[in-house]
């Protein structure tokens, strides 16, 4: 396991949300520890595009050794919501509303993935986007999603 480097909230607010994950991506920041657990990174910040890489392994698989669902769930939340974020300005944070995701074919163990987001809408009070789960040597769909976040501004 890495050591965690994560900010405080009014850290966070300090920067905008592309700022923030660019630092995750130097390294000058770390990524969240569910990043370890279910063995993915942050690979790719744009405006309105993130893209993580993975790699599931039997410790992420169902009782019949097929990948949970909940793998793939939570690289589409990640990657769809951090799309999102990268486009919500200092002074203001995010939270995921609801996603949905669709298992287009099983992912074997030991298939490096990419999992892509992009921002579709962000405004004052939402943002939604959309994502995909491809295999990095071929392309191969996996999974589609989409999500729609919440942007908050800090109580008073």
């Amino acid at each position: 396991m890495t050591d965690h480097i994560i900010p405080t909230m009014p850290e966070i607010l300090a920067m905008s949300g592309i700022e923030h994950l660019q630092r995750i991506l130097s390294g000058d920041l770390s990524g969240p520890p569910i990043g370890d657990l279910l063995r993915y990174r942050l690979t790719m910040v744009d405006d309105g595009v993130v893209a993580f890489e993975g790699t599931p392994g039997p410790e992420h698989c169902n009782p019949t050794g097929g990948v949970h669902g909940g793998w793939y769930g939570t690289l589409l939340d990640s990657c769809m919501s951090c799309a999102v974020w990268s486009r919500i300005p200092k002074g203001r944070f995010y939270t995921t509303l609801e996603y949905k995701v669709n298992l287009i074919r099983a992912i074997p163990q030991g298939t490096p993935i990419v999992a892509t987001g992009w921002a579709d809408h962000v405004g004052r009070s939402t943002g939604t986007g959309h994502g995909e789960i491809r295999g990095k040597a071929d392309g191969r769909l996996f999974a589609t999603g989409t999500v729609t976040c919440l942007i908050l501004s800090p109580e008073p």
